[in-house]
């Protein structure tokens, strides 16, 4: 039997919802290989989800999730987005559609299972913050998964292809080769990705690789734009609130395809950008890997001491016995020092407090040094405080002197300790003497 895996040592796990194809009259999943070899290039594990019937049931069973990548597929289903209300008309005519259709057959045959799939791993994301990078379709399904909308058809419903400024998005005769203009946006996480490659601020621009014919149209308000074409098209966006890959935070959209912008019959990328967007996206991942590690083993301490406190044994009689003698000196010396005293205390009282400063001293051995400072300079204060009651203190301005000048030797930080250490040791010690002051109160339990 192998050992279990070193947890510390896992890498962070990418999901990644596949794509539907026919394939020898058979239906077949795939991912597109450039984006595997960039999160495995990075230190991160690419988790593969099948687009099959019922995943979207089982996405329990894909956690722990570190991270999702949404990249290729199908047009999102319209009735998800409504896109007709944003410019008062009904969408596309039964003549657009057919004419879409017949355009852009792979395309425009909507997969509902994989809609399902891919807007509820999106919304998990937001949920609970985890990293999420949407590439092509996936910035689509992250716009939508946030209320915006997305245009049906680039060409029939953009307004500006009914101009010099329009745009080929994509070219069929030329799927990896074709590229077009976007302006990048200063300021924001693209710009600075590609700021060796841009022509400066007065021409903040680059040739990207795109295939697709459909495109935001309104861009949810949690987010920034990062990148426009020509045609004003959103080619990029992302949530600033939740950009900060060294603290495991990333949210963004890319309409483009930087891990396809390569050189002919080469694996050289167009420009040292292009990575940077899977680098940074996988360095988020792990740093919300790490985030999540925390507080799962804080959560492991607790219930490990909820355990033991349910089955901690019993004290033996001696044990009770001296518990509440150490109970009893803490209270002793917090009536002393918050005025409830003024006589001297008894034989059995001193001897009482001067058991509390033996187990404090004792038990600061297995303590921080500064912890055991501040322990031991209580336990002395609980043992030296029955002689400033010998005296029968006078006045009660003498006394105060007396409290003043012992407290005056120690720092700020101490003192603020030892008040703060009274105030919990009072309120815990005068709940347990309640407790056994009443006539028909039980033996005190653990």
């Amino acid at each position: 039997m192998s050992p279990s895996p070193d947890l510390s040592r896992v890498l962070p796990r990418v999901l990644i919802v596949s794509r539907r194809t026919v394939r020898k009259n058979k239906f077949v999943d795939f991912v597109g290989e450039y984006h595997l070899d960039l999160i495995v290039g990075y230190g991160a594990v690419p988790v593969i989800v099948p687009r099959v019937a019922g995943v979207h049931t089982m996405l329990d069973s894909f956690e722990p999730i570190h991270g999702v990548l949404l990249c290729e597929g199908e047009d999102i289903d319209p009735s998800l987005y409504d896109n007709g209300a944003d410019n008062n008309n009904d969408g596309l005519t039964p003549d657009q559609l057919e004419a879409v259709r017949r355009l852009h057959p792979s395309d425009a045959a909507v997969d509902h299972e994989k809609d399902s799939i891919e807007l509820l791993l999106a919304r998990r994301c937001l949920e609970r913050g985890i990293p999420f990078l949407g590439i092509c379709r996936g910035s689509q399904v992250l716009n939508v998964a946030c209320g915006g909308s997305l245009y049906q058809d680039v060409d029939q419903e953009l307004p500006s292809h009914a101009s010099n400024t329009a745009v080929c998005h994509m070219d069929y005769a030329d799927y990896d080769g074709h590229r077009h203009p976007v302006s990048v946006l200063p300021g924001t996480p693209l710009q600075e990705w590609f700021a060796e490659s841009l022509g400066g601020e007065e021409r903040d621009e680059m040739m990207v690789n795109s295939y697709h014919h459909q495109g935001v149209r309104r861009l949810a308000e949690r987010f920034v734009p990062m990148a426009f074409a020509p045609d004003g098209l959103v080619e990029g966006f992302y949530d600033p609130d939740a950009y900060s890959p060294g603290e495991g935070k990333f949210i963004m959209g890319l309409q483009f395809h930087p891990e396809r912008m390569r050189k002919a019959g080469s694996d050289e990328f167009d420009y040292p950008g292009c990575a940077k967007a899977y680098r940074e996206f996988v360095r988020a991942v792990v740093a919300y890997q790490a985030k999540l590690a925390v507080v799962r083993r804080f959560q492991d301490v607790a219930t490990r001491g909820a355990v033991t406190a349910a089955v901690a044994p019993k004290l033996s009689q001696d044990l009770e016995k001296q518990r509440r003698v150490l109970v009893r000196s803490f209270s002793l010396a917090k009536n002393m020092y918050f005025g409830a005293g003024d006589t001297k205390p008894a034989e059995a009282e001193r001897r009482d407090l001067d058991a509390g400063a033996e187990f404090l001293e004792t038990t600061a051995a297995a303590l921080s040094s500064q912890q055991e400072k501040r322990l031991k300079q209580m336990g002395a204060t609980v043992r030296n405080a029955s002689g400033y009651l010998n005296s029968r203190l006078k006045v009660s301005a003498d006394r105060e002197a007396a409290a003043r000048a012992l407290m005056g030797k120690m720092s700020a930080a101490q003192l603020s300790s030892l008040a703060a250490f009274y105030r919990a040791m009072g309120n815990i010690c005068s709940d347990v003497l309640d407790a056994k002051l009443q006539p028909t109160s039980p033996t005190l339990q653990e």
